[in-house]
């Protein structure tokens, strides 16, 4: 069962609770500390992103392709629709001959509030390269172009470059095929379910790829990794968690965020994973207890948790920029033997 995380308080008084649930676990599957249910059932949503780029790194496209890091590290982002990130969608797509139409992810507002009230005011439409997804995207037609693998309809579930997707998820989690289960995500694609437990395994193993994978798939990992932490910027943006984490513990973290407040880390080179799933799906959740977490464990310093202790119990402001209250982390971590 879901345990309580975070109170929100106003006036010195708890107004709002957020409930949830956190698996910490080591390359090899042990299970290190939880808080609630460390096994409980949600999707992956994009914090699968990064897995999700293994068959065009493995099969040699971003060298076919001569992908940056920041175009590789925009593959696995849920990123902001800043200018920065269009630039590198439409590079990435300008390098495979593909244009913006064929995106198949959808027109999307920017998750960057002052990127779409920009292009708002300008009178400018939002476009499919705006999506937070259209990174992945790319990479997938970056793929079928590669393996000369028809795109048309490539979103669906049945085609070749999603069957892959499922392989690479289920082999990424240590799972068998049959119990990853399969919907469709914001963006069309089939996004993959199962415990939280098996999300923090494959961040864990995402965190020191070498010792956990065969030596291709590792190598190709590894490049993945790099490409987020040390251009993190391209993984979200301006002020988000994921991007600031990277940024401040100079790639010891690697981070990622996916819908309805799925989060998930990898400590890097030490083989752990963390996953938490927040039950309401409410973001502000998020900051208060990854922070705590790694505090508590030690996985940043004083000096970085100085920087961060405004996301840790961040102040709740009214109209007039009054402070009214702010949300309080409450969870114990619970050492697992």
């Amino acid at each position: 069962m879901s345990e309580l995380l975070v109170q929100v308080t106003r006036g010195g008084y708890v107004e709002s609770r957020h409930y949830g649930d956190v698996a910490i676990i080591n390359g090899d599957g042990k299970l290190l500390y939880k808080v609630g249910d460390p096994y409980r059932f949600t999707f992956w949503r994009s914090a699968a992103k990064p897995f999700q780029a293994i068959p065009l790194v493995e099969s040699g496209g971003i060298e076919k392709y001569n992908i940056t890091q920041e175009e590789l590290a925009l593959m696995t982002s849920s990123h902001g629709g800043e200018e920065a990130h269009v630039r590198a969608v439409r590079g990435i797509l300008d390098k495979i001959h593909r244009k913006e139409a064929e995106l198949d992810c959808g027109i999307a507002v920017p998750m960057h509030g002052d990127t779409a009230s920009k292009l708002l005011r300008e009178g400018k439409d939002y476009l499919s390269v705006n999506n937070a997804c259209s990174g992945k995207h790319a990479a997938m037609l970056a793929l079928g172009d590669l393996l000369s693998i028809s795109t048309e309809n490539y979103i669906l579930a049945d085609h070749p470059i999603q069957q892959m997707m499922h392989h690479v998820i289920a082999e990424s989690c240590n799972m068998p095929l049959e119990e990853v289960k399969v919907a469709v995500d914001g963006c069309g694609v089939p996004v993959f379910g199962m415990g939280i437990n098996e999300m923090a395994l494959a961040y864990a193993r995402l965190s020191k790829p070498e010792s956990y994978f065969p030596p291709k798939r590792g190598a190709a990992l590894r490049k993945i990794l790099n490409a987020m932490i040390r251009h993190p910027f391209y993984v979200a943006g301006t002020d988000r968690l994921d991007t600031v984490l990277m940024q401040i513990t100079n790639g010891r973290i690697v981070a990622k965020l996916g819908a309805e407040s799925v989060y998930c880390v990898g400590i890097v080179d030490q083989g752990i994973g963390i996953c938490l799933k927040i039950d309401d799906g409410n973001y502000r959740a998020i900051d208060p207890v990854i922070i705590d977490i790694l505090k508590t464990l030690g996985f940043i310093t004083p000096e970085e948790f100085k920087q961060l202790e405004p996301r840790w119990k961040p102040k709740l402001y009214n109209h007039r920029k009054d402070i009214i209250g702010e949300l309080i982390p409450v969870f114990s971590l619970l050492k697992c033997e």
